[in-house]
């Protein structure tokens, strides 16, 4: 016979049979048991701590404040919305560099990889090679208005200002706000001697991003041109 506690169990002194009555018997058991009592002992103290632990969690104490929700991310309305309101350069740089940075995702993996390609192709000064990317681009997502901008700049590297106009068309009709290409826009115009047009492209960027760098400096040269000098 065993006596268990947990995980500890003790043999129990076997019986005599000499012939001894149940004193010499009770004799023997005392000592198993008291040891029995001793090994379980360690074991019941082990567990007090997490006894006594246990009611504590449900006392009451001061209310934990509830997490706040993460704020979300502000969304393109808003950014340009701000943009248009900011009157701080360096407050309007970053937001135009969100703005940015939200339409330059085209939502395809593939897509992405194969732009990524041909802005490296443009750094190495690929030129060709970025137009041929920039093609499989279009055609794979021709909703995406950043997509049309960056194929109006690889044209406008390749000296191809028509297909570059036709681009930033594009790319305006699917974004109207996008102040990059009516900017690039402007500076093709003018680079033509179409100073109206150039004038008016310029404008159009001015009012999405009045504190965008240069265009201001190209209305003012522009305006005594196009509007005439005032008397």
């Amino acid at each position: 016979m065993s006596t268990g506690c947990g995980r500890f169990r003790v043999r129990a002194a076997p019986r005599h049979v000499d012939g001894r009555g149940d004193g010499a018997q009770s004799g023997c058991m005392m000592p198993t048991r008291l040891i029995a009592a001793l090994v379980c002992l360690p074991a019941l103290a082990a567990t007090l701590p997490a006894a006594q632990a246990a009611p504590q969690s449900t006392r009451p104490g001061r209310p934990t404040a509830e997490a706040k929700p993460a704020p979300k991310p502000p969304s393109l309305d808003d950014l340009f919305a701000r943009l248009r309101a900011s009157e701080d350069p360096a407050e309007a740089k970053g937001i135009a560099r969100l703005i940015e940075r939200h339409m330059a995702g085209s939502g395809s993996p593939t897509v992405d990889l194969l732009t990524d390609r041909a802005r490296q192709a443009v750094t190495a000064h690929d030129f060709p090679l970025a137009a041929e990317l920039m093609d499989r681009v279009t055609a794979l997502e021709p909703n995406w208005s950043e997509g049309w901008n960056r194929r109006a700049t690889v044209f406008w590297l390749l000296t191809d200002k028509d297909d570059a106009l036709a681009d930033l068309r594009r790319a305006l009709v699917l974004e109207p706000r996008h102040f990059e290409a009516w900017a690039a826009m402007g500076r093709i115009y003018e680079s033509l001697d179409d100073k109206a047009r150039a004038l008016a492209a310029f404008r159009r960027a001015k009012a999405l991003y009045p504190q965008m760098e240069k265009v201001g400096e190209a209305i003012n040269r522009l305006t005594p041109e196009v509007d005439g000098r005032d008397l």
